[in-house]
């Protein structure tokens, strides 16, 4: 399996090619995702509430971020990984960000970086990429700006609010982006954004008309269980089925069915007299 480069993504938007790609926090999520040969692994900030019940983005720290990102690299040497930039990672400076998204890129061995915003972090955007590393743009629906979105709710559904997302994605591709994901959006205003700029620009709930769509591991396995974003497709019901597992596995033990014989070892024939006889008994 060979892994993508930011070429081969481009290419694939010039073809029309719809780019796949997924979240995955744990070194076995990401094995399964490069087996089933996705083109891309977000390791995103999302983790926060999917992996450590946070009640959003904004608590995930670098340090949770690099952790995460390197068990999955390990996992997924072959496929082209994106580390999500947490909230104050490059909020507070431009040297910061530069700082913290190469963390990620010599701590972590990621192929890119994600970063959420518009216009006010293209500072950031570019000097990351004058940094030689390549950045993904986020907007949209941005959970870590939430609080100013008035909560996880859909963006650009007026005109007005629409061509402030346009205007975004038009700064963002010039800061140096290779990339852009947008989040939550009208189908309409989506394709737009496609349409306008040169970078691959793929959905996450922004309908079909993207270079790609991203989903929550998560929410595609049907594990995450406080809530259900309308965007999101369950392919399976897992979370059941664990928690079914769970229950058969306590029921074995508390009725000493498990372990069984043929889960335990033997010892060497003739060692247990000889311990009892050493026992005294």
């Amino acid at each position: 399996m060979k892994k993508l480069t930011r070429f081969d993504l481009q290419n694939k938007k010039t073809a029309g090619e719809s780019v796949v790609w997924i979240t995955a926090y744990d070194f076995s999520t990401a094995q399964f995702a490069e087996k089933a040969g996705m083109d891309m692994i977000l390791v995103g900030d999302s983790l926060g509430m999917c992996v450590y019940g946070y009640d959003g983005t904004v608590p995930v720290t670098m340090d949770q971020c690099i952790c995460h990102c390197e068990a999955v690299r390990r996992a997924a040497p072959h496929t082209f990984i994106i580390g999500d930039m947490p909230f104050l990672s490059y909020q507070v400076s431009i040297e910061e960000a530069v700082r913290n998204a190469g963390r990620f890129h010599k701590e972590a061995g990621v192929d890119a970086i994600k970063l959420e915003g518009g216009v006010r972090v293209c500072p950031q955007i570019k000097a990351i990429a004058d940094g030689g590393m390549l950045v993904m743009g986020h907007i949209g629906l941005t959970p870590q700006s939430s609080g100013q979105l008035g909560g996880f709710k859909a963006q650009g559904r007026t005109a007005g609010t629409a061509m402030e997302l346009i205007s975004d994605a038009k700064a963002i591709e010039a800061a140096g982006a290779f990339a852009l994901l947008v989040e939550a959006v009208p189908p309409e205003v989506c394709k737009i954004i496609r349409d306008e700029l040169s970078i691959p620009v793929y959905s996450i709930g922004a309908g079909v008309d993207a270079d790609g769509q991203l989903m929550i591991c998560s929410d595609v396995l049907g594990i995450f269980q406080a809530f259900t974003p309308k965007f999101v497709k369950r392919y399976a019901e897992l979370g059941s089925e664990i928690e079914k597992v769970f229950r058969e596995y306590a029921a074995d033990v508390r009725s000493r069915r498990f372990p069984a014989d043929e889960h335990t070892y033997k010892m060497v024939d003739g060692e247990l007299s000889k311990l009892e006889e050493q026992l005294n008994r």
